[in-house]
C-alpha cells in the first residue's frame, strides 16, 4: 500500500492515478490500529489533491553514518570530523514538510546548506529492548527522507561530538511523497538511490551499501522505546555537496529544486527558497551567545 497523508489531514492510498480515502484521523493512528482501516468509499484524482508530509511521528530517531561510502567521502576531502557508524540522535519532529513544500533558507543563520537523502523506517506497532530477529514485525514501512544540514553549525556541534541544531531548523526534514507498507518492500537491502539538484545527479548508490542492516538498527534504538508511526534513519550515502573539491559550487540556494528518489518509494521533491520569498520579510538578527 501506498500510503498518503492529503489536503487538509486525509489519509488515503494511492491506487493508479486515483487516492482512496482511509477512515482514520492520521497515518500514526493507522499504524496504532494495525493497518486495519476501512475505506471510507471517498475517491479523489491523483492530480488534484495536495499531498502533505505522509505521517507525522511522535518521535524521530536519527542514525548516522551507516553508509561507509559516506565517511569515506568526507575524509577524503578532510571534512573536520569523522562520521563513523553508530551516531544516533533524535529529529525535530517539528521540522517535518512534505512533498512539494519549500526548504526555507535561513541565511541568518548558515551558508553551507546542504542534501543527504536516507531511507527512513516506519515502525509498524510499539515494543522496546526486542532483538534483531524480532525487529522485522515492528516494521511498518518505508520512505524517503532528505536530511537537509547547515554544514557550517554542524561543524561547530560536532566539536563536542554531538548535533542537532544543524538538521532541525524548520523546514529541515522532507519526508514523503508516501509511505510504501513493508509487505511491498521484499528486500529493502536493494533498492536504488538518487539524488537530483536541478535534474544533475549529486548523489547515487544502493541501500545494499548499508554497514548496518535495517533490522540491526530497529532493534539497536528499541531501548528508547518505540509507539506505532515512530520514524527511523538508515544514514546517507556519498556524494554530499560537502564532499566535494568546491563545496560552495555545490550547496543549496535559493531558486534550486531538489529531487531525492528511491526505488519504489517514490520522487520526494522541494524547492528552495529565501527567507524573504517564504515570510515576506528580511530574516531576523540571528541570536549569538557563542
Amino acid at each position: 500500500m501506498k500510503l498518503v497523508t492529503f489536503d487538509d489531514g486525509q489519509v488515503g492510498r494511492i491506487a493508479d492515478d486515483l487516492v482512496l480515502e482511509l477512515d482514520t484521523a492520521s497515518a500514526r493512528e493507522f499504524f496504532e490500529r494495525g493497518g486495519s482501516v476501512p475505506e471510507t468509499g471517498r475517491r479523489y484524482r491523483l492530480a488534484d489533491v495536495r499531498l502533505r508530509a505522509p505521517i507525522e511521528p511522535k518521535k524521530f530517531f536519527h542514525t548516522a553514518g551507516n553508509f561507509r561510502e559516506h565517511h569515506e567521502d568526507l575524509t577524503r576531502v578532510n571534512w573536520s570530523h569523522p562520521v563513523n557508524k553508530g551516531i544516533v540522535f533524535f529529529q525535530n519532529v517539528d521540522a517535518v514538510i512534505g512533498p512539494d513544500d519549500a526548504i526555507v533558507y535561513p541565511s541568518h543563520l548558515t551558508g553551507e546548506l546542504d542534501y543527504e537523502l536516507e531511507l527512513a523506517v516506519v515502525l509498524g506497532k510499539p515494543g522496546k529492548f526486542f532483538s534483531a530477529e524480532q525487529a522485522v514485525e515492528h516494521i511498518g514501512g518505508y520512505l524517503v527522507f532528505n536530511d537537509i544540514t547547515a554544514r557550517d553549525i554542524q561543524r561547530r556541534e560536532m566539536e563536542s561530538g554531538v548535533f542537532s541544531f544543524s538538521k532541525a531548523i524548520d523546514t529541515f526534514c522532507p519526508l514523503g511523497p508516501y509511505i510504501l507498507t513493508a509487505d511491498e518492500v521484499p528486500d529493502p537491502h536493494d533498492l536504488d538511490m538518487e539524488l537530483r539538484v536541478n535534474g544533475q545527479v549529486r548523489q547515487k548508490s544502493n541501500t545494499s551499501r548499508m554497514s548496518v542492516s535495517i533490522p540491526q538498527l530497529v532493534a539497536y534504538h528499541s531501548p528508547q522505546c518505540y509507539s506505532a508511526g515512530d520514524l527511523i534513519t538508515t544514514g546517507t550515502i556519498a556524494g554530499v555537496a560537502a564532499s566535494t573539491e568546491d563545496p560552495f559550487a555545490h550547496y543549496l540556494k535559493p531558486g534550486d529544486i531538489v529531487e531525492a528518489e528511491i526505488e519504489k518509494l517514490g520522487v520526494l521533491r522541494n524547492s528552495v527558497v529565501s527567507w524573504e520569498d517564504a515570510h515576506g520579510t528580511p530574516p531576523p538578527a540571528a541570536e549569538q551567545w557563542r
